[in-house]
């Protein structure tokens, strides 16, 4: 096949993204659908419907199909797919924003001595146990939404080991789920009609052979691919974005923002202690990540600016959007370096790192404090990466090294301005290349493209550091003084705030 391209597709929070690249690992071309969460009955959720529509939206952007010579699955890790044995949806997908299974997370990190988060698909299992839910005993199946897309387009149920780690815990050393910790999750559900062994995805990494593309497949696909594709193993969007910004080798790191963010620092060395705050995952390899996931990052932002797009409408200015947000962004960077004494907090969501089920969105400020619209904008932006600080400042205690911290996502599409505030708030440089607004597709892309390129033998770390990111365009910002104290200004406000927003949930 002349002039190969490999594809990537991320189902993100908010839209479901194709990109292609050609064998020098360059971006060609790209499609996208735009889709939201919607809340009901308790629980955020998906119509799975849905899917479907925005895949094949997203695939019709991409004009050259048919050079496609591997493609891969990518999606919002974590969250809760229960099927029966023929692959019948049991309950409502839940996504990795709710914070309903407290009691599961805490009872199994007590049990394993090792942290479950909340959205792992392991605690909601277990939830779902607990509260003795009618669907528990017909279930056969439990994985993720990129391990489902991957199963209905392949037929094969698996994931790849990085979007495997947000389901059950991982050994790194063996590359599969963690022998002690199933073996004491059989024990604890001993009672139910299954064993958790046969209802998790099978694990594969990095490189591995995951299928191809049925015709079936194809046909949900409306034959917009052919059938036969090899697919790379199914990632999350932490693997993904690792990937994206050559961040899978020890003391690297990457900040992922969007409408999440989160942060993943591969480890030279086993942390000291569990830590509630910190999540243990891994590379699409394998490796060791010490991961701060955090739930709500642009969401507030992106609420605020659609006001002030009304505003300007009232005066008959239809802006760009895009240029909106960048002027807007570009507006913050006049600010005080303290935002003025303004407090943003942008929890639409509960908020594991800071220990809050509820959110509720709030903008606080003092009598004396310096309201302006540069202020107001930079603590908004502040807002989108203080929780992260908190649980990036707790690695730093550990001992944590890092080299090289890279940004992603749509925070940083606006140049120097997400990267300068992350800067900040980390006491790192920071970062960005010219491919950082594509994200997770880009590197489920790169994870193709090393599914079919890479030598025999050639660990991932390599094969992007020697055949894609060598001369990488780049630029990289050191943390400024002023705007290192600016933050931890901020950030004594916020954390102190902390039981106003506590309280604000709760009442209202």
């Amino acid at each position: 096949m002349a002039n190969k391209t490999y594809l990537g597709i991320e189902l993100g929070s908010t839209r479901i993204k194709a990109v292609t690249i050609d064998e020098a690992h360059q971006p060609v071309d790209s499609g996208d659908y735009t889709w939201a969460s919607s809340y009901e009955n308790g629980v955020w959720t998906y119509d799975l419907a849905e899917v479907w529509q925005g895949l094949k939206a997203a695939l019709a952007g991409i004009e050259d199909r048919g050079s496609i010579a591997a493609m891969g699955v990518s999606g919002m890790m974590h969250g809760y797919l229960a099927f029966d044995a023929d692959w019948n949806l049991l309950v409502p997908f839940r996504t990795w924003q709710n914070t309903i299974t407290g009691e599961a997370a805490d009872k199994l990190t007590a049990l394993f001595g090792f942290n479950i988060p909340q959205r792992w698909s392991i605690a909601h299992l277990y939830q779902a146990v607990l509260n003795g839910e009618e669907h528990i005993g017909r279930v056969a199946h439990i994985t993720t939404l990129a391990g489902y897309v991957h199963y209905m387009l392949t037929g094969v149920n698996a994931v790849g080991i990085g979007e495997a780690s947000g389901i059950f815990p991982i050994n790194s050393e063996k590359l599969a789920y963690d022998e002690g910790m199933l073996a004491k999750f059989e024990e604890l559900t001993a009672e139910q009609p299954w064993n958790i062994r046969d209802l998790l995805p099978k694990v594969l990494p990095a490189g591995v052979p995951a299928g191809e593309l049925t015709a079936s497949g194809a046909e949900l696909l409306d034959n917009l691919l052919a059938a036969g594709i090899p697919f790379a193993p199914a990632e999350g969007d932490a693997g993904t974005g690792m990937t994206a910004t050559n961040a899978v080798a020890p003391r690297t790191g990457n900040v992922s923002a969007g409408t999440s963010i989160f942060s993943m620092v591969v480890l030279e060395k086993p942390l000291s202690k569990v830590y509630p705050e910190i999540d243990l995952v891994t590379t699409p390899s394998g490796a060791a990540v010490a991961m701060v996931h955090c739930n709500n990052c642009t969401n507030d932002m992106n609420a605020w600016v659609k006001v002030l797009q009304e505003l300007a409408q009232l005066f008959g200015a239809e802006p760009d959007t895009g240029e909106l947000f960048t002027k807007l962004y570009n507006k913050s960077l006049e600010g005080d370096a303290d935002c003025g004494g303004m407090l943003v907090y942008n929890y639409l969501a509960g908020e594991g790192v800071t220990h809050l089920d509820e959110g509720c969105p709030m903008v606080i400020r003092k009598a004396e404090s310096r309201f302006n619209l540069a202020n107001f904008l930079r603590a908004q932006l502040y807002a989108t990466m203080a929780t992260l600080k908190i649980g990036m400042d707790i690695l730093a205690a550990d001992g944590v090294q890092i080299d090289s911290l890279t940004g992603h996502g749509g925070l940083f599409k606006t140049p120097v301005v997400g990267q300068k505030y992350l800067a900040a708030a980390c006491n790192a440089p920071v970062t960005c290349m010219t491919t950082a607004g594509e994200g997770g597709p880009y590197g489920m892309a790169l994870l193709a493209a090393y599914l079919l390129q890479k030598d025999e033998g050639e660990a991932l770390e390599a094969y992007l550091a020697d055949k894609v990111f060598a001369d990488a365009e780049s630029s990289t910002l050191q943390p400024e003084a002023a705007d290192v104290a600016g933050f931890d200004a901020y950030m004594q406000m916020f954390k102190r705030g902390l039981a106003v927003e506590k309280a604000a949930a709760e009442v209202l």
